[in-house]
């Protein structure tokens, strides 16, 4: 079975090449939390917290030749783009007193307050990944939603809502040529912890006491370098969906059809330097759709691509089309009409 992280550089690689021991294993729990985390393409940013890209908006000409004559000369098409990154950072603080109180369960007590942040932080970074636009939130990056927002990207398919119960599914495609989500030079990768030890503080009387505090922060952006490569299923009705009038699998047929090339998850795709991995992401009420239209009723017969496990790093997940499918609860239930 294909193994995503066999082949591409992800968080947890780059972390462990910067020897943070630690760190590495925040991230371990951090992807937990956060599966578009789990499958992201790390690159760091080539302007500080910036990151330009250039990107083809042309090819070139070719011509046929013929004996005794030149070639026409030709050249592509470029348009270079500067990507952000911001970054979301929080105190965990536990107040010394209790930590007394119970001497051996002291590294316990703080990893319980410190884990509450780790989700925390994860479930901001899942959200920016989609939702977050730096029109409207100039400290944040710029996610996929604010790039595949109208109906005349041909890679955004029309899932048919018109209310104001729309969800999406996407198609993402990771890798150094697609999508891949950036940290700025200089800075870790991942998730930071920071032990700020012992630290007075006030109350909500302003009178002193004394915490033991930790800092995390993550730093990231995100590049689409070629929007080709993923789709978004938008204006999904869920409670359609649910009714049973709306199939998911015939949105997901369209949109698998509008990435380049529709061989997705091989990573031989013919005639690509740099071919990356697809996923599709969705959250738990279109995977339970998707689920139930998938499993014949006793006696039924339809022709459904069913549902097959596959295995990402020793973890079984189920696939679609041989691409593998994440749950993620950042994907809202209340989207904005795509139009």
């Amino acid at each position: 079975m294909a193994v995503l992280g066999a082949t591409y550089w992800n968080l947890i690689d780059a972390l462990k090449m910067q020897d943070l021991g630690a760190e590495a294993a925040i991230a371990e729990v951090l992807h937990q939390f956060s599966p578009f985390l789990k499958d992201a393409n790390v690159q760091a940013c080539n302007k500080g917290t910036k990151h330009a890209v250039s990107i083809r908006s042309g090819l070139p000409s070719v011509s046929w030749g013929a004996l005794y004559q030149g070639i026409a000369q030709s050249k592509g098409g470029y348009t270079t783009v500067e990507e952000t990154t911001g970054f979301a950072e929080g105190l965990s603080s536990v107040d010394t007193r209790l930590l007394k109180l119970h001497p051996t369960e002291t590294g316990k007590l703080r990893l319980m307050e410190a884990q509450g942040f780790i989700e925390s932080m994860a479930q901001t970074l899942e959200s920016a990944f989609f939702y977050s636009n730096v029109f409207t939130s100039p400290t944040q990056f710029h996610g996929l939603a604010p790039r595949y927002n109208s109906l005349s990207n041909v890679n955004v398919i029309a899932g048919g809502g018109s209310g104001s119960d729309n969800t999406s599914i996407w198609f993402v495609t990771h890798g150094d040529m697609q999508t891949s989500v950036l940290t700025p030079a200089g800075i870790p990768s991942g998730l930071q912890r920071e032990d700020k030890g012992e630290v007075r503080v006030l109350d909500g009387s302003s009178n002193p006491y004394y915490v033991k505090e930790e800092y995390f922060a993550q730093h990231a952006g995100l590049c689409v370098k070629d929007w080709r490569w993923n789709a978004r299923v938008a204006n999904i009705d869920v409670s359609d969906v649910i009714a049973g009038s709306v199939k998911v699998n015939a949105l997901m047929r369209k949109a698998y059809h509008k990435l380049q090339g529709t061989h997705a998850y091989q990573m031989d795709k013919p005639g690509v330097a740099s071919p990356g991995r697809t996923v599709i992401y969705m959250n738990r009420t279109m995977y339970e759709a998707l689920d139930a239209e998938s499993t014949n009723r006793p006696g039924g017969t339809d022709n459904f691509v069913r549902l097959t496990p596959m295995e990402i790093q020793g973890e079984e997940v189920m696939s679609w089309r041989g691409i593998p499918i994440r749950r993620t609860d950042a994907l809202l239930n209340t989207e904005t009409l795509v139009s």
